[in-house]
């Protein structure tokens, strides 16, 4: 005899289906210090007001927010202040290029 899946339902009890919580975002102290903010401000400068990424999809905008961005990220070695190591990229790209750097990071056996 077939029961039906709906008599059970008030059996089950709903689960987390997440492995793992995501822990608390937490900012590093060094982008609140006076020289990662004159390093910022400097390559953001340089930049003209526009996306300075070379894959960006609209990159003659003006007047859009910019993120000086790391083209090494520190986390994989890349010079803190060094002007040759920022890019003024706008949100868009700098989302795109952080994932991606991201998710290559993980992916390398540690």
């Amino acid at each position: 005899m077939a029961t039906k899946l709906t008599t059970l339902a008030p059996r089950i009890g709903r689960f987390d289906t997440r492995v793992a919580a995501v822990p608390e975002k937490t900012v590093d102290p060094h982008y609140a210090t006076p020289a990662h903010r004159a390093w910022r401000a400097a390559v953001i400068e340089r930049s003209g007001g526009r996306c300075q990424d070379p894959t960006c999809r609209s990159p003659g905008r003006r007047g859009i927010r910019l993120f000086a961005d790391h083209i090494h990220e520190i986390k994989d070695g890349g010079a803190l202040l060094d002007p040759a190591n920022g890019l003024a990229r706008c949100g868009a790209c700098h989302s795109r290029k952080t994932i991606a750097e991201r998710a290559a990071r993980m992916a390398r056996p540690t």
